[in-house]
Parts: C-alpha cells; structure tokens; sequence
C-alpha cells in the first residue's frame, strides 16, 4: 500500500463518510472518469483513493449499480460507456445538492493538502 493510500484509509477511518458524502464521492470519480474534472492530477489520485475506500458504503440516493460502470471504465472505456459515465455523472451531480457537494468538495481539500 502507497503512502497516500494508507493516509487515505487512515483519513476515511477518522472521519467516517456520511451517506450524502458517499454519494459525492461517487460524483466526482464519474467527474474523473468522463474527463471533466479540474482538479490537479495529485487531487485526482486522491479522490480515486477516496473512491476506493469508501465505495463499499451505502450511499443516501445513487445506485450502487454505479460502482459496476465505474470499475469497468477505469480498466478502459469505449464511447458506450464514455457516454453512460457522463449520463450517470449529470444524474448524481443533480441528485446531490450544492450544499452538500460545497461541503464534501472542501474535506477533499484538506485531505488533498494531507496527503500531498
């Protein structure tokens, strides 16, 4: 296990997920996945951690049927599921409020700015 891996477990051990936040993580690694996500590449790395880490959880609205699609686009992806990934990533992004998304989008940061 890298070193930012570790942290990451050490992290989500810490402070526990809440379901809505389980959901944005979910977001932000379909955000990843469809290509339009502007965090840097270290953050990036982090939030797939994060991902990794917490997908086992139950999230408050989303399908877990996600989590299917997600591990298949991360082994690669045709325009199929290019295109069902950024569907999903509309969907969750809706699904989930700007509140929540705000809050969860700033423990990534600090989290980021741990493990960098």
């Amino acid at each position: 296990m890298s070193h930012a891996a570790r942290h990451v477990a050490d992290w989500t051990a810490a402070h526990p997920l809440r379901a809505q936040h389980v959901d944005c993580a979910v977001a932000v690694m379909l955000k990843i996945l469809d290509g339009k996500c502007k965090m840097r590449r270290s953050g990036m790395q982090v939030m797939a951690l994060l991902y990794d880490a917490v997908k086992h959880q139950p999230g408050l609205r989303l399908d877990p049927a996600m989590h299917a699609l997600i591990a298949s686009a991360r082994q690669g992806a045709d325009d199929a599921l290019r295109n069902q990934i950024y569907e999903l990533r509309v969907l969750a992004e809706t699904t989930i409020s700007r509140p929540v998304m705000k809050a969860f989008k700033a423990m990534i940061r600090e989290l980021a700015c741990l493990t960098a």
